[in-house]
């Protein structure tokens, strides 16, 4: 998978902005619950007040305060405190002191100044709010309302934190109703302000994680449109040793599914792999910041996930290795039978292959079964810890809550914390399971990127040599399948010549179609040389030497698309008049003007919507639109009738008078007029000459001869056309 990283080098800016704007949020979804926490602890068991400090208070409450307090501290409450007695006194910093609340007061009321140090006014304010509290609530005698101890001040002391600062807001709650402050208001306003701040940052994390899923999804599309192409492009540089290591549908399933999966890997990498440790460090440390005790509860949650994970991460990857390779299987047989469909049914073996298709669709089925069944708990198991770590966190914090160490919003913060961290590794977690069908396809597609060509053009071609033109020649040439032992072609030594047909004939099986495969270098040779145009085809462009060889194969193959299309295949610019030429010398006229659109007829996929010496005969008027100086004709005239051979043959001896033209033919009568005739017995020379020379000097292609022909036709003197 690492391997197939490179081509995201190219999306290394978008990446990183990706990477920004999975911080951005993080840092929304990880405020939300920071302000869960306020509203529920400031917003609802404080009424909206931010400050433990009141910021006004009436003269007489300030004087009780100043009984518990020593003279020091005395001064510096002074110091901090400004009296009130009309509107002209109300400082500019006052926020919830007006005119009419000093016109209702029957007495001044003491406002807080803007300086001072405000954690030391809080450490010297909250005894004495907690006494003057306690008496008014009757929490300790009236006797001891002038009387300061040190037993009382102890036990204040000694009460928690939370605790002290409820009680303190209760005491600022209550001067301010007394002075007249809408309490209310102040808390309706808080909880709206942290509300709306929510909001925004709500709708802030969905534009980011649109936008992260809209650049995800675009860079994934941009790497499978790419790895697609590379694939294509090196496929269509394989020669036929290459295309023997893959099956056809291996090689579709590696462009299609397999490129498929690394996509959406590609897409969860980048949308949840780089957001969850961001997400996860961020909760922890927010984690930390709330209550470092229950820590442990998140180390239990995060190791039961991971344990998991482990567990299904190994017990479904060997699947998912046989998966692919299941999906490479099923499509071959598909293949297979809608090919040989119509074989199929002449030999009425429809429920063999239905058995073979549903066996192959069977084991497929019981994989991905297995597979999905293995995931299927991954969720309810992971719904499970979550929720167990939820309840835990209840019963833990409860207890904090009680003893007054924590507060309830303090709680929910942490719960929502305890999730993100969670999910965060729940997200890790996903993307590990997919990582191992994704990390076999990547590793197929590699396979393909990094295989070796067999055949490559040399890095300064040489040029053909004009004096040569239409030349092919072999040198002591042969050849042997990669990985075979013995050679299919030995010693091979002749000379084809421009205005001359070389016919190439032999039993089946004697390297008749690997001979003429060897021109277009569709394999290289294992030893001696060919020569075109007076060059080693190794020596020069492959794409040079294929524009001079005009090829029809032995099975004709069409494209879909139409006749025209399909005639017009090497050039589409060749003329109408060019086109109809082609047709004309390969007989193809004769069925395409029978058709109500002509040369717009549609032609299906193979070409299987027209019969076999259609195909054949189209095959050959594609190579003639051509117009090269080579022609090779690998068994092409096989599948036409005898008169329709002959006629095609005379009207492209008078097309190809100035070309080469090199013929496999498995019938003596296709080739008994070649200027020369080479003829092949288990891949060797048997013999080189015309028909009547052959007769005599050949005894291989006697046989063949005499097997085919009358007595009265093999005693036929040559008859030009």
């Amino acid at each position: 998978m690492i391997k197939l990283f490179k081509y995201l080098k190219k999306y290394s800016l978008q990446i990183l902005v990706i990477f920004g704007l999975l911080i951005l949020q993080a840092f929304c979804d990880l405020s939300l619950p920071g302000y869960t926490s306020d509203i529920v602890n400031t917003g609802i068991q404080k009424s909206g007040l931010t400050s433990f400090l009141p910021e006004a208070i009436r003269e007489s409450e300030f004087h009780k305060m100043l009984l518990f307090v020593g003279d020091e501290e005395k001064d510096t409450l002074l110091d901090a405190y400004t009296l009130v007695h009309s509107k002209e006194d109300i400082p500019d910093n006052a926020r919830l002191i007006n005119e009419s609340i000093i016109e209702k007061s029957s007495e001044g009321i003491y406002v807080l100044n803007d300086t001072g140090n405000r954690e030391e006014l809080k450490d010297i304010i909250i005894v004495p709010m907690m006494m003057i509290y306690s008496m008014s609530n009757n929490m300790f005698p009236e006797e001891q309302s002038g009387v300061v101890t040190d037993e009382i001040r102890s036990a204040i002391t000694d009460i928690p934190e939370s605790i002290k600062e409820q009680m303190g807001f209760a005491y600022i709650l209550a001067e301010y109703e007394a002075i007249g402050i809408n309490v209310d208001s102040i808390q309706t306003r808080y909880i709206l302000t942290a509300g709306a701040k929510m909001i925004a940052l709500a709708l802030l994390a969905a534009i980011v994680s649109i936008s992260v899923a809209f650049m995800a999804s675009k860079i994934a599309a941009s790497l499978s449109r790419e790895l697609r192409s590379r694939v294509f492009h090196k496929v269509m540089a394989f020669s036929n040793a290459e295309y023997n290591q893959f099956s056809t549908a291996s090689l579709i399933t590696r462009s299609t599914n397999d490129v498929q999966q690394v996509q959406m890997l590609t897409v969860m990498l980048l949308r949840m792999l780089l957001y969850s440790p961001v997400l996860a460090i961020g909760g922890i440390i927010n984690v930390l910041n709330t209550n470092v005790d229950m820590v442990w509860v998140l180390a239990v949650g995060v190791g039961a996930i991971l344990a998991v994970v482990l567990v299904l991460f190994s017990t479904v990857m060997p699947k998912f290795r046989l998966m692919q390779k299941l999906v490479d299987r099923i499509n071959l047989v598909t293949r297979e039978i809608l090919a040989g469909l119509p074989v199929i049914r002449a030999f009425s073996t429809e429920n063999h292959e239905k058995k073979r298709f549903d066996d192959a669709n069977t084991v497929l089925k019981r994989n991905q079964l297995f597979v999905n069944r293995v995931m299927s708990c991954m969720m309810p198991l992971m719904m499970l810890i979550m929720n167990l770590i939820t309840v835990l966190i209840v019963w833990v914090g409860a207890d904090y809550i009680n003893t007054g160490t924590m507060q309830v919003g303090d709680l929910l913060a942490f719960i929502q914390y305890a999730m993100m961290i969670i999910m965060s590794f729940l997200m890790i977690s996903i993307v590990s399971v997919m990582l191992p069908r994704a990390s076999v396809s990547a590793g197929r597609i590699d396979e393909i990127l990094t295989t070796k060509l067999s055949i490559n053009d040399i890095s300064n071609p040489e040029k053909f040599l004009a004096d040569k033109k239409g030349f092919v020649e072999f040198k002591h040439v042969s050849f042997k399948y990669p990985g075979a032992e013995e050679a299919v072609l030995s010693d091979i030594n002749f000379v084809a010549k421009p205005g001359e047909t070389t016919a190439v004939i032999g039993s089946t099986g004697s390297g008749k179609s690997t001979l003429v495969n060897l021109i277009p270098r569709f394999f290289d040779i294992t030893e001696g040389s060919i020569l075109v145009d007076g060059r080693d085809i190794r020596d020069v462009s492959s794409k040079e030497l294929r524009d001079r060889i005009g090829y029809v194969p032995q099975k004709g193959m069409l494209f879909s698309g139409t006749i025209e299309s399909n005639i017009k295949y090497s050039d589409e610019n060749i003329s109408k008049e060019a086109m109809e030429r082609a047709a004309r010398i390969a007989q193809a006229n004769l069925f395409i003007m029978e058709k109500p659109d002509q040369y717009e007829s549609e032609i299906a996929q193979g070409g299987d919507n027209v019969s076999g010496g259609q195909k054949q005969r189209l095959s050959i008027a594609r190579a003639i639109a051509k117009n090269p100086e080579i022609y090779i004709f690998d068994d092409s005239f096989s599948a036409l009738d005898y008169k329709t051979d002959i006629t095609l043959r005379k009207a492209l001896k008078e097309e190809t008078a100035d070309s080469t033209v090199i013929i496999v033919a498995q019938r003596v009568s296709t080739i008994l007029y070649a200027e020369q005739i080479v003829v092949l017995d288990d891949g060797a020379v048997a013999g080189i000459g015309t028909h009547e020379e052959l007769l005599k000097t050949c005894d291989v292609y006697y046989q063949i001869a005499s097997s085919q022909l009358s007595e009265e036709e093999l005693g036929t003197k040559k008859e030009g056309l």
